[in-house]
């Protein structure tokens, strides 16, 4: 979103910022039923939204849809906001916008994770923070599951499940050339275009073997067995099968 001014038809280089006084008297007037100044806070306050949508960004996802699912978390931070409470609007508003972007995020993950998994997992982060709170140290998944009264393995579950996935393009080390991607990582290193050609090339001088050279092979090295016990199988001495395995062998190296 770096140099984009316009979002969702607003200009963002133009957003009004208010004063603390302002978003006070505004929400005593929106919550007395003044629609005009409904309005107008929650263009005061778009700049909020704006500021926390910058910390999701690089997932992927499009940035006016961020910023329209941070104005319904802005609308719900309003709508549910304590005027009796000595706590700032921008600081109950946050969270709410926050929340209701990763709700976003997670019920549109490409992952679909069902809905208890994610009850679970959500339960699980918030016995995580309270035990690290209590031990300063960060707790095991033992005393988490015993803390949920669940198996170790449904904790597991949930932790893994709403883990972000990533891009195997996301870059891993960077240091001026090309960036490292996690592709370059997890790439599959056997079924390659070069092992493809080599098997193919394999396979090629196999067939330019004589029958019975390939069955030798077949028996050595597929089914494993010893040249006494191919000797018997074939019906030559165990001289004449090691002779005819090292030529079989040549001719292949020579091939390749």
């Amino acid at each position: 979103m770096q140099g984009k001014v316009e979002i969702c038809g607003v200009n963002t280089a133009k957003l009004k910022v208010l004063t603390n006084e302002e978003t006070i008297d505004l929400l005593r007037r929106s919550k007395g039923g003044d629609m005009a100044a409904r309005e107008k806070l929650i263009r005061g306050n778009l700049r909020l939204v704006l500021s926390v949508i910058q910390k999701f960004l690089g997932r992927g996802e499009n940035p006016d849809d961020l910023f329209q699912v941070g104005c319904v978390g802005l609308i719900k931070a309003i709508d549910g906001f304590d005027l009796n409470q000595p706590v700032r609007f921008s600081t109950y508003g946050v969270p709410m916008i926050v929340g209701e972007i990763r709700r976003y995020l997670r019920d549109n993950s490409s992952i679909r994770v069902s809905r208890s998994m994610r009850d679970t997992a959500y339960k699980v982060m918030q016995v995580r923070e309270k035990l690290m709170a209590e031990t300063q140290r960060e707790p095991t998944v033992e005393q988490i599951a015993k803390a949920l009264d669940l198996p170790r393995e449904e904790v597991v579950f949930a932790m893994d499940a709403i883990v972000e996935p990533v891009s195997l393009y996301d870059p891993i080390y960077d240091q001026g050339g090309d960036a490292l991607c996690v592709m370059d990582q997890v790439k599959d290193t056997r079924n390659t275009d070069e092992s493809w050609l080599e098997h193919l090339a394999l396979k090629d001088a196999v067939d330019r073997l004589g029958e019975r050279e390939r069955r030798i092979l077949a028996l050595r090295f597929y089914e494993g067995k010893t040249q006494m016990e191919v000797s018997n199988e074939v019906g030559i001495s165990q001289a004449q099968v090691s002779r005819l395995e090292k030529n079989a062998l040549n001719a292949i190296r020579k091939h390749l």
